[in-house]
């Protein structure tokens, strides 16, 4: 199968995972998910075999979706995608839910296997030269997000104090602090001008 990419009129073949879409002809060419067909979950194929279905969930994570139900958001309307897998759509995010919610502890394994049959056969590690080291490079430190930032919530920083901002209850004034006069200066260490006003 030849795929060109570009601009058309046509919105069935338009699509905003083009980089999803060349991984995916990737993937068919190479027989990169066919462990997956070998999971076998009973269920009913209406639309979908459950090897598609497993298939779908996981361009679904590629795809930016966080949760199972973004599906419908993100790819429900992606025709083009979709049709990279020759697929008249996406199945509905219930129906994904019910194939997850199918598997047993033995096709949990069964998958288990499958996913590593995957990782083998794409991943480097195997390649490595282990008379060195691996380095692995992530980072787990927070970092701090405004309230409007997407999915952001409350969170926790492991030894660092929130800075006080002027409108916290702390940080503001007593109603009962005076000046002492008209003018305030910083005060200065006064033993050291004693010391030397004395010498």
């Amino acid at each position: 199968m030849n795929i060109e990419f570009g601009l058309t009129d046509d919105d069935l073949v338009n699509t905003k995972y083009a980089p999803l879409a060349a991984l995916a002809v990737h993937y068919q060419r190479n027989l990169i998910l066919e462990p997956l067909e070998g999971v076998q979950i009973p269920m009913k194929k209406r639309d979908f075999s459950p090897a598609s279905k497993l298939t779908q969930i996981l361009l679904s994570i590629l795809g930016g979706c966080v949760t199972l139900s973004e599906v419908n958001i993100k790819l429900k309307e992606e025709h083009g995608l979709a049709q990279v897998w020759r697929w008249e759509r996406f199945a509905d995010q219930s129906s994904l839910s019910r194939t997850l919610d199918a598997l047993t502890l033995k096709q949990i394994d069964e998958l288990g296997e499958a996913v590593t049959l995957i990782w083998r056969s794409t991943g480097q590690t195997l390649q490595h030269d282990w008379r060195g080291y691996l380095w692995l490079d992530f980072d787990l430190s927070g970092l701090p997000c405004s309230k409007q930032a997407e999915e952001s919530q409350k969170g926790y920083f492991s030894g660092k104090k929130t800075q006080p901002v002027a409108s916290w209850p702390g940080s503001a004034r007593s109603s009962t602090e005076k000046r002492s006069g008209p003018i305030c200066f910083q005060a200065t260490d006064i033993r050291s001008v004693a010391c030397n006003q004395q010498c």
